[in-house]
């Protein structure tokens, strides 16, 4: 893969107006953060597992945003300047569990949740980029940085004044409107134009 092998996985939930509306929500007037576990990490061409408990594991098309250096109670201009690069990500989510539980780290924190890759770009304007998500060859998701309700150097500065980013975290940015399922069978894409596209099968828990 990319060797991404991060100590945290900081998460950033409807950042997107659209998203946020196609699942009932407003944006919040804070980001709204969530963890995924550095085990739920896979690389290029690995397979999304569904976990036989869950009913409805969808797909979410992500900027991530590796950070370069230590930030702490940072400027938004500091943490622009520590960006150390971006790769593709896909929040992989058992929807049924977000919607039961009431918090995310179920629903969130499966084996395999986690797809990165396939490279890391240094030195890339993040005001540009752009995420297409696709199953199956078709483009089900598409949006940009700019239509983010937090930019990402608010993002990075908002959360080192909760915890302390260290070089290697990883940051996703939240997805676009367009969210959907996935079946065993599947073939799901994450694209950022500049940087790559992010494959991975899917397949049940028995067949893994």
């Amino acid at each position: 893969m990319t060797g991404i092998r991060p100590g945290k996985v900081v998460c950033v939930g409807r950042n997107y107006l659209a998203h946020a509306r196609e699942m009932g929500n407003d944006v919040s007037s804070e980001p709204l953060l969530f963890l995924k576990p550095p085990s739920a990490v896979i690389g290029p061409g690995e397979p999304i597992v569904l976990p036989r408990v869950s009913r409805q594991v969808e797909h979410e098309a992500e900027i991530a945003v590796v950070v370069g250096r230590r930030l702490r109670r940072a400027t938004e201009r500091e943490a622009a300047a520590a960006i150390g690069g971006v790769t593709c990500a896909n929040d992989v989510t058992a929807r049924d569990f977000q919607r039961r539980d009431g918090q995310w780290t179920r629903a969130k924190g499966f084996d395999t949740f986690c797809p990165l890759g396939p490279r890391v770009v240094e030195h890339i304007d993040w005001r540009g980029l752009e995420v297409i998500g696709r199953v199956n060859g078709a483009e089900r998701q598409r949006g940009r940085a700019a239509d983010m309700h937090f930019s990402i150097p608010f993002l990075l500065a908002h959360i080192s004044g909760i915890m302390t980013l260290q070089a290697g975290d990883l940051v996703l940015t939240g997805t676009p409107a367009g969210v959907g399922p996935l079946q065993a069978g599947d073939v799901v894409e994450v694209e950022i134009p500049g940087v790559g596209v992010l494959s991975n099968p899917v397949v049940n828990e028995d067949a893994a």
